[in-house]
């Protein structure tokens, strides 16, 4: 059965919705609003200010404030139920799409969530699926691999290269992540087998890292960046963090490097952080954040991106570094400094200030191009007449 719909025109929502409800009694779908309420995970993701918000469908029985709920690998005590408006409600019957918050994670989009009959009994769930988790992740220590190496030992027809290239995704949403985990799986090959091992919500953190160590596997980010601690673990350790603002970016490059032509000429560099401590408005010149610089440096030459939650919602350039009232060209570890952002001005307080550089790496690799034909010595080019 369809029903032609346009959301340009209104048209067809009237038949649709009566499709839907034929279909519902002709498959004899029903709920009972007195049991506990159970249904399925939609979106999730990690606000700051309240931690994991999870938006789900009740698909049987009535949900309320105060249930203990358990959500993939995660439980809680729903603190706060939300409608679709963002409105506080007390309770939500089935077919209702709400958002909760209380858990102590961010559950996988297409969890099942359940309520239960105490806060006990949540908990010896969810640490019985994380633990059988855990113990599928991890996997014996191998020597770390970077999609350089893929590429070096895929174009020199190494039979002894990888068989498998594992991946761990951290992204800004759970939507995200799992967008970014179907389209993975699908770029296996006779040569390469593409194993993702863990996707996850929120920055990336020494756990990820050690994790990534130890299955011998590639970090990839999407709108998210490794806090300190981790960049420095990551570095030790030897594992390689990728990130990504353009899902199709990351597909692009794990699609290259898996058929043996990905020679990348570019590395980022991360030259310092600033965290903002106060904001000011100026005329002419916009919002300026009040900065302490806690790594590295900001020069004024570099390009910067905005961080919020460790989520990057702008990148671009500085259009003004300052020292008190004074233009500089560079700021240090341990200073404080008023930073500009040109073309942005939603600067808000806590936000991270990184700037890095785009430097040329010299190809350790032969072109894939083909070889300029050489002439013979003395010999002069053909006329262009």
């Amino acid at each position: 059965m369809y029903v032609k719909t346009s959301a340009v025109k209104r048209t067809g929502i009237k038949e649709l919705l009566e499709a839907i409800l034929l279909q519902a009694e002709v498959l004899e779908l029903s709920a009972n609003p007195e049991k506990q309420g159970k249904g399925t995970v939609i979106e999730a993701r990690l606000d700051k200010g309240v931690g994991p918000r999870a938006s789900v469908i009740v698909q049987d029985g009535t949900l309320h404030v105060g249930d203990p709920v358990v959500a993939g690998d995660y439980f809680g005590k729903i603190r706060g139920l939300y409608n679709h408006r963002g409105e506080p409600i007390k309770e939500a019957g089935p077919s209702t799409p709400v958002e909760i918050i209380g858990l102590d994670g961010v559950p996988n989009a297409g969890d099942q969530f359940n309520a239960v009959e105490n806060l006990d009994d949540a908990k010896q769930v969810a640490e019985h699926r994380t633990e059988k988790a855990r113990a599928g992740e991890m996997a014996k220590k191998t020597p770390k691999i970077s999609l350089e190496d893929l590429y070096a030992k895929l174009k020199g027809g190494n039979a002894d290269g990888p068989k498998e290239l594992k991946i761990i995704i951290k992204a800004d949403v759970q939507g995200s992540a799992e967008a970014l985990r179907e389209a993975f799986i699908k770029l296996s090959t006779s040569e390469v087998t593409l194993t993702v091992l863990h996707t996850a919500v929120g920055a990336v953190s020494e756990g990820d890292v050690m994790l990534a160590s130890a299955s011998n596997a590639l970090i990839i980010c999407f709108n998210v960046r490794p806090d300190s601690k981790a960049k420095n673990v990551a570095e030790q350790e030897g594992v390689e963090i990728k990130t990504y603002n353009i899902i199709y970016n990351a597909i692009d490059d794990l699609k290259k490097a898996m058929g043996g032509l990905l020679a990348p000429t570019q590395k980022e560099k991360v030259l310092g952080r600033a965290e903002v401590r106060q904001v000011f408005t100026v005329p002419k010149l916009g919002t300026i954040g009040g900065c302490a610089v806690t790594e590295g440096k900001i020069t004024r030459s570099s390009k910067v991106r905005l961080l919020r939650d460790s989520v990057q919602v702008f990148e671009g350039k500085l259009a003004s570094l300052k020292r008190f009232k004074d233009d500089v060209r560079e700021v240090a570890q341990g200073f404080e400094c008023g930073m500009g952002i040109d073309g942005y001005n939603d600067i808000k307080v806590g936000d991270v200030i990184e700037a890095f550089e785009i430097q040329e790496v010299a190809r350790t690799l032969e072109s894939s191009a083909p070889a300029r034909p050489t002439r013979p010595a003395g010999s002069q080019p053909a006329n262009p007449t």
